[in-house]
């Protein structure tokens, strides 16, 4: 039986993952690195401000995006360089209003969370809407496999929206039609490109700012607008019904991220916290970022010392 593309590539490129750690002394600050080239070239950004601008000792901790906001929760971790809403809405309100031990930086990047198809898939398939996925006919233009059911990646394991969106999968009822898969972003986006090169079909989950937009010719499928009575999210660390009890079936409601840091830092670090709640963004940051990593496939840690080097005065203005 054949393999699905996206497996495919996900065996061909986890061959070639290599995890590394590192040490750092007890008063350093530490830097959680979330799964995503933006966040983790953000990360480095700020570990290079920190060391070179203000003398400081820190350590970068690769981790989930909620085990990031968690560890600060519990004074492991100081600084989660991109926390999206509305997807960690309830762990920020949590952790901000109630415990007080978390703040957002007042800057976001606006952002967008969709279901993308390529262009030729639209031409290809006569897919237009998220609801087509729930069409056996249309299910099995992305059955590559030969299991009768087609394969979407809905995103990576640590992702805080990979559980909304399976949510949405079972809300609109694709989750019957359509293999939902979890796997590293580099791997999902290696079998876009594959299927831009073949021909092949391919539908998957989408956000931006991105560079696969820059790359390809991308197509958001549409649906309802965004209904707050339609959304319920319940989490699967809340209720072990939680798939039962949750509802999304319409489009995300506008979305956005921030810097997050530990709210001990304004006393603890002020300058640090000030540094951190002036960092300023905009999309086309975020995309050169993206792009640099997946496509080109430069380090985080090099494509973050670049930035700095060629934004020296936008450091200055956030550091003054």
């Amino acid at each position: 039986m054949r393999r699905s593309l996206l497996m495919s590539v996900s065996l061909a490129l986890l061959a070639f993952t290599i995890t590394t750690t590192t040490v750092a002394r007890a008063d350093a600050i530490v830097i959680g690195v979330p799964a995503w080239p933006s966040a983790q070239v953000t990360a480095h950004i700020i570990d290079g401000v920190l060391k070179e601008r203000f003398g400081l000792e820190t350590e970068l901790r690769e981790r989930g995006t909620m085990t990031i906001l968690s560890d600060i929760g519990q004074g492991e971790i100081e600084i989660h360089p991109e926390v999206w809403l509305p997807n960690l809405s309830a762990m920020v309100e949590k952790l901000s209003a109630q415990e007080k031990v978390l703040t957002l930086s007042p800057n976001s990047v606006a952002a967008t969370q969709n279901i993308c198809a390529t262009s030729a898939t639209l031409a290809a398939t006569g897919i237009t809407a998220v609801t087509d996925l729930a069409k056996p006919e249309i299910a099995a233009e992305f059955d590559s496999d030969g299991d009768g059911k087609g394969e979407i990646w809905i995103g990576a394991q640590t992702w805080s929206s990979t559980e909304i969106e399976r949510i949405r999968a079972h809300s609109y009822g694709y989750d019957e039609t359509m293999t939902l898969l979890e796997m590293p972003e580099d791997v999902a986006m290696a079998a876009v490109d594959a299927a831009v090169a073949l021909g092949k079909p391919m539908v998957f989950y989408c956000y931006g700012p991105h560079h696969v937009f820059e790359l390809h010719q991308i197509a958001k499928l549409e649906e309802p607008p965004y209904d707050p009575a339609r959304w319920t999210i319940v989490t699967r660390a809340e209720d072990s019904r939680w798939l039962e009890k949750s509802r999304a079936d319409t489009a995300w409601d506008a979305s956005r991220f921030h810097i997050a840091y530990a709210s001990s830092l304004e006393t603890e670090r002020p300058e640090v916290a000030a540094f951190l709640a002036a960092i300023d963004f905009d999309p086309a940051d975020v995309t050169a970022m993206s792009y640099a990593v997946e496509v080109e496939g430069k380090p985080a840690g090099e494509v973050a010392k670049d930035w700095l080097a060629a934004n020296e005065n936008r450091i200055g203005e956030w550091t003054k």
